[in-house]
């Protein structure tokens, strides 16, 4: 029989755009499943246009939704943060950091990675 190693409640995470390559480094964790659409109900989203925090908040609006980024433009995570967004998170940084991040704002908090600056 197969051995189930996730804990019971696992956090749901939606890619926004699907992205095989992330999904398989999140999927590494033991407390975070990486599901494919909205209908899952999923705990957090994660992003790359700022522009689709508003629908995905209107879809589901107990959805902590994280924007990643490459790198920080002036005004950018005040801008995430106006959109409704929990957080702003590098896209390149360390898995381990984003899942932190994922952790951290499906606990209620706004995550602004440090090396973005503050709002």
């Amino acid at each position: 029989m197969p051995v189930n190693h996730r804990p019971t409640r696992s956090l749901r995470v939606l890619l926004d755009p699907p992205d095989a390559a992330l999904a398989l480094r999140l999927g590494l964790q033991p407390d975070i499943e990486v599901v494919s659409s909205v209908m899952a109900r999923p705990a957090v989203a994660l992003v790359e246009a700022s522009g689709s925090v508003p629908a995905l908040l209107a879809e589901d609006p107990e959805c902590r939704v994280l924007v990643l980024t490459g790198s920080a433009h002036p005004g950018l995570a005040a801008a995430v943060l106006t959109a409704g967004a929990a957080g702003l998170v590098l896209r390149d940084g360390p898995i381990e950091d984003l899942a932190d991040a994922i952790r951290r704002a499906s606990m209620g908090e706004t995550v602004v990675d440090p090396a973005l600056g503050a709002p």
